[in-house]
């Protein structure tokens, strides 16, 4: 495993009639010596789908089996790490906002949490196979990007529960939400509501949702801070580093040591632009319904 490498990515933002549904659809290249892979963790998110012309990866959520010949993968929304090998590829990836999930992949995001599978054999996520059509050669971003936009707006479905979505994503973005029944007071709704909300359109039972919160919120201050001490970055949600281990097992599968040993081109990489370009290091602190105006 070899970690010498190029990457070169790229954020650009939905089609308006879409700004609510995706985190942002990205691009990337990266070139490794042949033969060659980079290894690293993804970290918990929203579903994703992942469209790889060149290298596919090899990847394993936290517990759960290996898939390692897909060339679209879909996640549903996620708890969990997940390891992965890559070498030299060209990957498009679209992030789905929770509204994004409801309107797009119409089905309940808690059946599909932490899931990790091949979309083309997939029978509920099959019908998105035709995006492995969109790369160009020799590759352009303008033309692939506008190819997944016209293959994905015709999935776009009203949603009954719209409205609570986004007033469930803008509180759960807020800093300092410690309580669930804080939580269902800034959104608007009863506790009971809100974790059939959440159950079924982010993938989690509402106090999951708060913890991931706070621990994505330290992770990335961590990450963007230079990957040096852990204690600058954690949240202060956390009672104390004893807290914060148990949430970094939880989520990662490792302590925050193991995870700080290790190597990360691809996340740092990605984090690092993200953040440059799209204000946030993570899509789970994006707030819904942003809107970007240009790529970078």
């Amino acid at each position: 495993m070899t970690q010498d490498c190029k990457i070169d990515v790229r954020f650009y933002p939905p089609p308006p009639e879409l700004h609510d549904c995706f985190t942002s659809i990205y691009r990337l290249e990266l070139t490794v010596a042949p033969g060659a892979r980079l290894c690293d963790w993804l970290q918990p998110e929203w579903g994703n789908l992942r469209i790889f012309s060149g290298d596919v990866p090899a990847a394993q959520m936290d517990g759960g089996p290996l898939l390692d010949d897909a060339r679209i993968s879909i996640t549903g929304p996620s708890a969990v790490s997940a390891r992965f090998e890559l070498g030299t590829t060209r990957m498009w990836g679209i992030g789905f906002l929770p509204l994004g999930w409801a309107r797009l992949i119409g089905r309940p995001a808690a059946a599909h949490a932490n899931m990790l599978a091949d979309a083309e054999r997939h029978p509920a996520f099959a019908r998105f196979a035709p995006l492995l059509g969109i790369f160009a050669d020799p590759p352009d971003d303008a033309a692939e990007y506008a190819r997944i936009v016209a293959a994905l707006q015709p999935f776009d479905r009203p949603v009954a529960d719209a409205a609570r979505i986004r007033a469930v994503h803008a509180a759960m973005v807020e800093l300092g939400l410690a309580t669930v029944a804080e939580f269902a007071a800034r959104a608007g709704m009863t506790v009971r509501t809100l974790e059939r909300i959440c159950r079924r359109h982010f993938g989690f039972p509402p106090k999951l949702l708060l913890r991931r919160q706070r621990f994505m919120r330290s992770l990335a201050a961590w990450m963007l801070g230079g990957m040096g001490r852990w204690t600058p970055a954690i949240d202060e949600l956390y009672t104390d580093q004893a807290h914060f281990n148990r949430d970094f097992h939880a989520f990662m599968g490792m302590s925050p040591s193991t995870y700080a040993a290790l190597p990360h081109p691809i996340l740092s990489a990605f984090m690092e632009q993200r953040a440059r370009t799209w204000g946030s290091a993570a899509q789970t602190l994006d707030r819904p319904g942003t809107v970007h105006d240009a790529a970078a």
